[in-house]
């Protein structure tokens, strides 16, 4: 009698979520305000019924939720509980609902977005669910025939940051690749850019191609990642020429000019809004001998040296979350605190041309990695002869005119 009682509510209790999770989308369009930004993932009645009798893969990690009835701009209640009781993953709804998945694949930082930035991501098993979680990151970059063999439609699910060298993008552009070599279609469920609100930087020059940044696109491109896939395939950038059967789960309520702060951190490195907002300006430091704020609270909201001129600012590294061996570890460092500074509408390359003069000349600024993450040489090149950033900037301009008259083709959004 006891076993009977059990899976009855057991039963039960699977009724109830699942109705639920039918009804989240609806109750929210309905109950909630004009603004309230839907993601894609949100919209169950869009895909729930495209999914059906389909072995399906899933790109995710710890972004990839739904909400439960609350605006994903309310970050402070996320961070208030963890986001407990705000959302459930993906993968656990979709189980739940009876979709049929057989592997998650993991992006750089892994299915829990842990592990540092460019450390190894093993391929291992979820303990909660039991799937297959296999990485992307590192030799794996690309899933060959032998693991997409039983699978008919691939998911993608993965907040992006909007900037050409965060992975993300790279990641979906190889899986691209893959699905549309084997056949398979793929299915986006579109995300807020966070920094969708302009575009700038270098465009990247196709001899310093690299997993930080695939394609000619800005610094930073004003897209989702939704529209970006629509612009990989009309641009016919996947290996030869390849086109992928994409379906876009489009976001409601949103516009590049929608104030969206993230829920939930994309990356151990970026906790907040004013991170998220600095880091097109502050990940060039990424390529130099500079701290940018790891192995610290307030990762890319500062950077610095021991070497810098002393001043009332300074702070010391030390390992945390997402940073176990950060730059000038256990060194008191000075240096620039921004976490107060005014929102950025542009990139700021007045960090990196200041630090670059308070380095000693018996130091090497420029690391192996600054090419790439910049995209070119002649960004090295312009800092080391003196350039101002006016001066630089006005070199960007005309690649940005040209990508912004291509990028017209693609958008989804205003």
């Amino acid at each position: 009698m006891l076993s009977f009682k059990n899976t009855y509510f057991f039963l039960l209790s699977r009724f109830i979520t699942i109705i639920f999770l039918l009804t989240l989308s609806n109750s929210r369009a309905q109950n909630g305000s004009k603004d309230l930004i839907l993601p894609g993932a949100d919209q169950t009645e869009k895909y729930l019924h495209l999914l059906k009798g389909k072995n399906v893969a899933i790109v995710a990690n710890q972004t990839s939720v739904i909400f439960k009835g609350v605006s994903s701009m309310k970050k402070e209640e996320s961070d208030n509980n963890n986001g407990e009781g705000l959302y459930t993953h993906l993968i656990d709804s979709l189980i739940l609902l009876g979709v049929n998945i057989k592997k998650v694949f993991a992006p750089e930082h892994g299915f829990r977005g842990k592990a540092d930035a460019g450390e190894h991501v093993s391929s291992n098993t979820d303990e909660k669910t039991g799937l297959a979680i296999i990485s992307l990151f590192g030799k794996n970059k690309k899933p060959d025939l032998e693991t997409l063999s039983n699978i008919d439609l691939v998911l993608f699910d993965i907040q992006d940051v909007g900037v050409r060298f965060y992975t993300y993008i790279s990641t979906m552009s190889y899986l691209m690749e893959a699905c549309a070599e084997l056949e398979i279609p793929m299915m986006i469920f579109d995300r807020p850019n966070p920094n969708g609100h302009y575009i700038d930087g270098p465009t990247l020059e196709i001899e310093h191609r690299s997993f930080v940044g695939m394609h000619p696109i800005p610094l930073v491109y004003g897209m989702t990642i939704g529209e970006y896939a629509k612009m990989v395939n009309g641009e016919k950038w996947l290996k030869d020429g390849l086109q992928c059967d994409i379906t876009i789960i489009s976001l409601k309520n949103y516009s590049h000019k929608s104030e969206y702060n993230l829920p939930i951190r994309p990356s151990p490195n970026l906790p907040n809004a004013k991170s998220i907002n600095l880091y097109p300006s502050l990940g060039f430091f990424e390529g130099t001998i500079i701290n940018a704020g790891r192995g610290t609270e307030h990762q890319f909201q500062r950077y610095g040296a021991p070497f810098f001129p002393k001043t009332d600012f300074n702070y010391t590294p030390q390992p945390n979350f997402g940073s176990k061996h950060p730059k000038f570890d256990g060194k008191l460092c000075y240096g620039i605190d921004l976490h107060n500074t005014p929102k950025l509408k542009k990139v700021n390359l007045e960090y990196l041309i200041d630090a670059y003069h308070k380095t000693p000349k018996d130091k090497d600024f420029f690391g192996k990695t600054f090419t790439i993450h910049a995209g070119t040489l002649k960004l090295r090149e312009q800092i080391e002869a003196g350039l101002n950033a006016k001066e630089i900037r006005a070199g960007w301009q005309s690649d940005i005119k040209k990508f912004q008259k291509v990028r017209t083709k693609y958008l989804i959004y205003k």
